[in-house]
């Protein structure tokens, strides 16, 4: 676990703000930030101490940052502290200090930014949870990514992390995907029925008629024969079917969905059957907990503005006060029917997470769902009453948009009216595809152009940082050749004198790497992996410009053959560098490169 600069010097802002204004409110203290400068030439730092502090000391923030100033030049590795527009003060460390964060890179290797934030908190991260019903599409593809480097970023941060999917198949879409596959099953043993009449034999007509369940069809008949249908490949009724063809077409599309997520990168800890939820009682008891609590009543909802949705009905239903929880309406949890509504099922399974011993719930759903949140929000509150509160967030993905010349892109055969995710992987690579999802917050709609994310410029974002990596490989290869393996090895780097790493490329370079573990924090915190890419393309930036300033002026070149000091110096820089994009790109989930091809 490293140190961050950041960490330790807010300790001295606040124990400095604190003899300043001895009686500081604790929550006050606890809102003092210290963040990088936006514009270098202000320093290293700034802290809004003298802002926050102002009101409860009755002082003006001007008059306090001109104290706080004051009395942090004061700090050892502090260089300058100046007050700063209404209220700001702005630090530059001393040159020292930075150096010094290559020697802790290079002791902690990948380990440099792990933090303790999340330390005892089991948190459970629910995402993809596709709907069993076919092959992994583009619209999947997001919050799987954005989900997975989530997860990698919470682990990273000290969180207790369980991966979750929850396979939905326990609802009307699951009996549709049956009959499908009983079509392509009759088709397998050679009906004589064609495919019209079938289809008005079925609730709805055959909704799922891709090519992906033709193999289905063939599985079944090479298991049953003709044992599932009638004379001359004739259908007989569901009820003399359905109960095997549902459960084996189901773990079919399981088996091609995990597949399709292990070509992302992408492994789940749990899968989650919302079937078994069912027939377990588990939505029963939690219902009656709520029932407990005197949270359900019998009711009729004012029918809503708009298009109807699926769960109103204009007769007595069995509705939680969800209101009571900050939401707009009761939401209804049993039809008139009996049967429950989806948002019972979901209660049901986010009561077994909470039961399972999660601390804190996310979940990762497309933007589709975002109505559903407030309801869910409520839900979950509505559980913990009475016991330990628990935690929910929940990351809506926007859609993405696949383009190529500017032109949307349907690439899928198979599916026919979407692109799949294996397509996608197929043609631009894993790495791309998913450095390339996190270049935008997840609730951000984005286009994925097919031929950016495979061209070598800077445009492309995931070139321009494994690029960085490569070429930091390249210099410490040429660098064994002049010096052997033992001289470029971290333990040996870690012991060089960095004294003469001081021109401005250099110290801005230091200067990103040593914000690292501030971003793995504040990533955390925020639920927003697409930090990590940001800031490692704001890296491979400084690195590149370090790189290129080197063809003409040859002091800031990496090898210098003249001066096996100066060489050492720069060569523990490079690792320190190589190490913390190799440990950003591991929370995103992709690969670094040891050299471009």
């Amino acid at each position: 676990m490293s140190d961050s600069l950041f960490v330790r010097y807010l300790s001295h802002v606040r124990d400095a703000l604190r003899r300043i204004v001895p009686d500081l409110p604790e929550e006050v203290a606890a809102r003092v930030e210290l963040t990088p400068t936006r514009d270098p030439a202000h320093g290293d730092m700034a802290t809004n101490a003298a802002l926050l502090a102002a009101k409860p000391a009755r002082r003006r923030p001007a008059e306090i940052a001109a104290e706080l100033a004051a009395a942090l030049v004061e700090v050892p590795g502090i260089a300058k502290a100046e007050p700063a527009g209404p209220g700001f003060v702005n630090l530059t460390l001393d040159e020292s200090v930075l150096r010094a964060v290559v020697g802790d890179v290079l002791r902690a290797g990948e380990t440099y930014g792990d933090a303790t934030l999340g330390q005892g908190v089991r948190v459970n991260v629910e995402y993809v949870s596709a709907n069993p019903t076919g092959p992994m599409h583009v619209g999947h593809c997001r919050g799987a990514v954005v989900g997975d480097a989530l997860a990698n970023l919470l682990a990273k941060a000290g969180y207790a992390v369980t991966k979750e999917y929850y396979i939905n198949d326990a609802g009307a879409q699951v009996i549709a995907l049956a009959w499908a596959a009983y079509w392509r099953y009759l088709e397998a043993i050679g009906t004589t029925m064609d495919r019209e009449a079938f289809a008005a034999l079925v609730p709805g007509g055959i909704q799922y008629g891709g090519d992906y369940l033709v193999s289905v069809g063939q599985a079944l008949a090479e298991l049953h024969g003709t044992g599932l249908a009638g004379p001359d490949g004739q259908p007989v009724a569901a009820e003399l079917w359905m109960d095997t063809v549902k459960p084996f077409v189901v773990g079919a599309m399981m088996a091609m969905i995990r597949e399709d997520l292990d070509a992302l990168g992408v492994r789940h800890d749990v899968f989650t059957s919302e079937a078994a939820i069912l027939a377990g009682g588990v939505t029963d008891r939690a219902i009656a907990r709520l029932d407990a609590q005197g949270l359900l009543y019998e009711g009729v909802l004012e029918p809503p503005k708009g298009k109807l949705p699926d769960d109103w009905e204009a007769r007595p239903q069995t509705l939680f006060r969800s209101t009571a929880f900050g939401d707009d309406v009761d939401r209804p949890l049993r039809k008139s029917d009996g049967s429950n509504t989806y948002f019972a099922n979901d209660i049901g399974y986010h009561d077994d997470k909470v039961r399972r011993g999660a601390d804190l719930l996310i979940d990762v759903w497309g933007a589709d769902h975002g109505g559903y949140v407030t309801r869910m929000k409520a839900a979950v509150q509505a559980l913990a009453v009475g016991g330990e509160a628990v935690g929910f967030d929940v990351l809506l993905c926007q859609i993405v948009r696949i383009v190529r010349d500017g032109q949307p892109v349907r690439m899928s055969k198979r599916a026919g009216t979407f692109v799949t995710l294996r397509d996608l992987i197929d043609e631009v690579g894993r790495d791309a595809v998913r450095f390339t999802m996190l270049t935008r917050k997840a609730d951000a709609q984005m286009e994925f152009d097919l031929d950016q994310v495979v061209a070598q410029t800077r445009d492309n974002p995931v070139f321009y940082v494994q690029y960085a990596h490569a070429r930091c490989r390249s210099v410490l290869r040429a660098a064994q050749e002049m010096l052997g393996e033992a001289a470029i090895a971290p333990a040996a780097l870690v012991e060089a004198d960095l004294d003469g790493i001081g021109s401005d490329a250099e110290l801005a370079l230091l200067r990103r790497v040593a914000q690292w573990p501030r971003t793995v924090e504040g990533a955390a915190q925020a639920h927003e992996p697409h930090r990590v890419a940001f800031y490692l393309g704001e890296l491979a930036g400084d690195f590149h410009t370090l790189w290129n300033r080197g063809r003409d002026d040859a002091t800031l070149r990496f090898l210098q053959e003249d001066d096996l000091i100066a060489t050492r110096a720069k060569l523990a820089m490079v690792e320190a560098t190589a190490t913390i994009i190799r440990s950003g790109l591991a929370v995103l989930g992709v690969e670094p490169v040891e050299e471009m091809r």
